[in-house]
C-alpha cells in the first residue's frame, strides 16, 4: 500500500465496516458508524468518493445506487500501520513496540496463550 492510499483514521472507520459487512451501499454503512455518534449521510458520501479516487475503496453501480467495497485488505492495511509505527515510534525495534502494547492494555489469558504460542512457533522456525 502505497503513501497515496494510506488511509485517514475516519477512513479506517469506514474500511472496518466494510471489512465487517461486505460490500456494501452509503446508507448501510452511514447507518453503521452513526451506532457510536451521529454522522451526516453527505459525510459518509463524501469519505468514499475520496476513498474511491485513493484507490481504497471500488465502487460499482447497482442502478441508482452505488455499491463500495474494501479494496485492500484488513491484514495489508494493518501491517502498513504496524510498519508505519515501528520505525517511527519504536525506531525500528519489535520488542519495544510489543512491550509497549502488551504495558497498555490488560491482555486476556487468551490472548497471552496466542501470543506464547506464536513465540513458541516462531523460535521452532514454524511460520
Amino acid at each position: 500500500m502505497g503513501k497515496k492510499s494510506k488511509p485517514t483514521e475516519k477512513e479506517f472507520e469506514i474500511l472496518q465496516v466494510l471489512w465487517g459487512r461486505g460490500p456494501s451501499t452509503v446508507r448501510e454503512i452511514n447507518d453503521e458508524l452513526s451506532r457510536d455518534r451521529e454522522i451526516g449521510y453527505t459525510t459518509t458520501l463524501k469519505f468514499l468518493q475520496i476513498m474511491f479516487d485513493k484507490g481504497i475503496v471500488g465502487r460499482t453501480r447497482d442502478g441508482k445506487t452505488h455499491i463500495y467495497e474494501a479494496a485492500i485488505s484488513e491484514s495489508d492495511a494493518q501491517q502498513s500501520l504496524v510498519n508505519e509505527l515501528l520505525d517511527g515510534a519504536f525506531k525500528g525495534s519489535a520488542m519495544k513496540l510489543v512491550m509497549g502494547a502488551l504495558g497498555s492494555r490488560k491482555s486476556s489469558k487468551k490472548e497471552l496463550d496466542a501470543i506464547r504460542k506464536y513465540l513458541d512457533d516462531l523460535e521452532g522456525g514454524v511460520k
